[in-house]
């Protein structure tokens, strides 16, 4: 890497904070005002310093660039679904960053009509994003949501399908989906605050009527929910719901109306959690209902919704974590997790069926696809593994007897899945737990220490990231590298209690779960500390920022994207957005308790004079989900307190947030621009 460049070095103007009795001191606070000239002028120079330390990996990431592009399919089409009598489908064009939405009406022989080019859309914008489409239930009229600013406020337009001509309404600062009811003129929405982002209250628009003159149905008060709305499988019911991280509840309505008055299925209870489905004459609902940790089944009827009325259909289990179902008029099918495995079990609603399918593999990803008929005998779900491609396979619940509807081709002519190996390991935590990983590689690799390991994790929010294919990471493993999931606390990888013990004042459990992995992986010659590397993004960086702090000896480089890193100040502020929202995840540092333990871990706050290894920082000035200036302010801390001769790097996309660059190509680049980074400190330039 070039040393002779100076990095920029960030102006301090210490800024006092006190909480509890207890004073921090913040000497770059003054990066939160946006569109400041001194904030803009100083990620200006951080990305021109990044782009000259790195200007010799040009060549790597182009050629990262061109050998990922070279694997996906660029004509490629996604498997079509069938609704409301035509089929659905998205597909891309050669060279072409964006999809095209489309659809053929009765069968696929029929003329394609192209709903949305996105490709078209996005012309004029450096960011483009729509937020899907909601056909209304005559088929000639859709609403969708589009985003050009990467803040995640989606502006709703309805298009007359017939004609492609667009209505005069536009519906700002929402989520971008929209719920028609059965009128073909009616249709509901959520608005977003417009400072904290916080989804907040459900609309009703009436097509061909002012949107000033829009009717709100619903507001959420308490500034640690979120709302939104949603239509039954069965097309009979729209559905409210209100969340937080601990509490569900839910209002519904007859989608063909005439009047949309919503009744509440069960009062907020906190703790009472619930998802809720319909069939005929019941409300089925996945609850937590009475100490049902891993969550269990019940029906009520629809006449009868509370909580004394329910009855259960499938008990709570201790060693199966109950995710999901998906109903069809003559059968259940059940989305469960067991020993960490994905499971889809199928049930007769007769009870003269009842089996689980067969996933031969040691680790693994399986889940149910697009299935919106009712009247059915076939089961859509999707199959792939981390040296497995993704599969969309139509299954006959009755015969039993499998289609693979699609496999996810993998171009270029190099590609033999019998040249890698995945499997799950073991290692053990500081406290004893078992904590799973799950890894790949080229076979034929020597345990000897000598090979680099990208290791990832997430594990917040109880969202699990289950081991899945991706043809990018090929340009990883065929240099050399391991790549490795580490399924730390956090996640629901081992049911609910392995989410429950790594949040809040247990939340410490994910750092040091991370840890141990590393230290099991170096032990047992899958890499070594002079070749190990460690990637997160958003609660994931947070993470990143955790363990350089906890245990820098251990990691060659780090990659935190997006990065959740200046934890006590921005749960203290409730005019950031997603703040209040997050107390149950995090807690709420009025709690002096919740103040001294996130402070404890706070990446920001525990920077000190240390050697800290190799870092690379990314984020959006857009992003609506972390604000930039958390990054920006963490690495000149990094830089300020850094011992080591090792190399931080700073890139600001200031066309992006959260989700990164729009247009897969774009996406690519970013990926090429991480391993590139990755291979320069591993000596695997190609």
């Amino acid at each position: 890497m070039n040393t002779t460049l100076t990095p920029p070095i960030a102006l301090k103007k210490p800024y006092k904070l006190e909480m509890h009795g207890d004073v921090r001191t913040d000497d770059y606070y003054w990066m939160n005002e946006r569109d400041h000239p001194d904030v803009l002028a100083y990620l200006e120079a951080e990305n021109a310093y990044y782009e000259q330390m790195t200007a010799h990996t040009k060549p790597l990431q182009q050629q990262l660039f061109e050998e990922m592009k070279a694997r996906i399919k660029e004509d490629d089409e996604s498997v079509p679904f069938k609704y409301n009598g035509y089929w659905y489908y998205t597909r891309f064009e050669m060279g072409k960053n964006y999809p095209l939405y489309c659809r053929r009406k009765d069968t696929m022989l029929a003329p394609e009509e192209i709903m949305f080019d996105n490709n078209e859309m996005a012309l004029g914008f450096s960011y483009f994003k729509q937020a899907g489409y909601s056909v209304s239930e005559n088929n000639e009229l859709a609403a969708f949501g589009t985003d050009t600013v990467s803040r995640r406020q989606y502006t709703i337009q309805v298009k007359d399908l017939k004609t492609g001509e667009l209505y005069p309404e536009k519906i700002e600062n929402t989520t971008g989906r929209a719920i028609w009811a059965g009128d073909n003129k009616t249709f509901f929405y959520t608005r977003k605050d417009p400072q904290t982002l916080r989804s907040n209250q459900i609309y009703r628009h009436t097509l061909g009527t002012s949107v000033a003159d829009d009717i709100l149905v619903y507001e959420e008060l308490d500034e640690t929910f979120d709302v939104g709305i949603f239509k039954s499988k069965s097309r009979e019911f729209i559905f409210i719901g209100a969340s937080s991280t601990l509490t569900s509840e839910y209002r519904y309505t007859r989608a063909n109306g005439p009047d949309f008055d919503f009744e509440i299925v069960q009062e907020r209870t906190r703790g009472l959690e619930y998802g809720i489905s319909h069939f005929e004459d019941y409300f089925y609902l996945v609850t937590n209902a009475d100490g049902a940790t891993n969550f269990k089944l019940v029906k009520t009827p629809v006449s009868a919704t509370a909580k004394e009325n329910w009855v259960e259909v499938i008990p709570h289990r201790e060693d199966t974590l109950l995710e999901d179902i998906e109903i069809f008029e003559e059968f259940l099918v059940v989305e469960e997790r067991r020993e960490g495995l994905n499971q889809i079990n199928i049930k007769r609603w007769d009870g003269k069926d009842d089996y689980y399918l067969d996933f031969d593999s040691e680790t693994y990803t399986a889940y149910t696809g697009i299935n919106p008929d009712f009247d059915t005998i076939y089961l859509r779900y999707a199959f792939n593994a981390l040296d497995t491609p993704a599969s969309v396979i139509s299954f006959n619940m009755v015969t039993k007897a499998k289609e693979v509807l699609k496999e996810a081709e993998v171009l270029g002519g190099k590609f033999d899945k019998a040249n890698y190996e995945s499997r799950r390991l073991w290692a053990t935590a500081d406290d004893g737990v078992k904590i799973p990983i799950s890894i790949v590689y080229r076979k034929g690799i020597s345990l000897d220490g000598s090979n680099p390991l990208l290791q990832y994790a997430y594990s917040s929010y109880g969202i699990t990231t289950d081991p899945s294919f991706s043809s990018s990471r090929l340009s990883l493993l065929d240099a050399g590298f391991v790549f490795a999931i580490a399924h730390v606390r956090g996640s629901e990888y081992l049911g609910r209690t392995w989410y429950e013990d790594g949040k809040l004042l247990k939340k410490r459990n994910t750092f040091t779960d991370f840890i141990a992995c590393s230290q099991f992986l170096i032990e047992t010659g899958y890499t070594s500390s002079s070749n190990l590397f460690a990637y997160g993004g958003s609660a994931g960086g947070l993470l990143m920022g955790a363990i350089i702090n906890m245990a820098p000896h251990l990691y060659k480089g780090v990659i935190a994207s997006v990065p959740f890193v200046d934890v006590v100040t921005t749960m203290l502020d409730d005019s950031i957005p997603l703040t209040t929202s997050e107390y149950d995840e995090w807690g709420n540092p009025n709690d002096p308790e919740y103040y001294e333990y996130m402070k404890s871990y706070s990446p920001y706050d525990q920077v000190t004079p240390r050697e800290y290894p190799n870092i690379l920082v990314t984020t959006g000035y857009h992003d609506s989900q972390v604000q930039y200036w958390e990054p920006a302010k963490w690495v000149a801390r990094l830089r300020e307190n850094n011992l080591a001769e090792t190399k931080i790097f700073f890139e600001t996309n200031m066309d992006a947030g959260h989700g990164g660059a729009s247009g897969r190509f774009e996406a690519l680049k970013e990926t090429a621009k991480d391993y590139a980074f990755l291979m320069d400190l591993a000596g695997k330039s190609k």
